[in-house]
């Protein structure tokens, strides 16, 4: 009888060892989780800003804002990541600073 509670205390013990281990896991993937969605909104925030910034200095260079993102590439050294972001730039006149949106696209595989 006390071999048999004995034994119930050591498999109680590894269960909760286990549930233990699973809820560590379970939180440190949250947090892994959490930092790439996080990452990949700085890194849109990040990419928005160089465009804005390379528009700025086109319009001070050449007295108007770039026509499009493909001329900021071809001439102020922007490099877009087609495959991670959706880049929208609307560009209202050449002496008004254009609308710039970045998305993330979240490809899930």
């Amino acid at each position: 009888m006390k071999q048999l509670k004995n034994s119930w205390k050591i498999i109680r013990g590894y269960a909760v060892s286990l549930v233990v281990f699973g809820a560590v896991i379970a939180v440190f993937l949250q947090g892994v989780l959490s930092m790439s969605d996080r990452m990949e909104k700085e890194g849109a925030e990040t990419l928005r800003s160089a465009i804005a910034r390379a528009c700025v200095q086109c319009y001070a260079i050449e007295g108007r804002y770039p026509p499009s993102v493909a001329y900021l590439e071809e001439n102020y050294g922007i490099r877009l990541d087609r495959e991670r972001f959706d880049v929208f730039y609307e560009g209202f006149a050449s002496n008004i600073m254009p609308n710039i949106t970045v998305n993330s696209r979240n490809i899930e595989e």
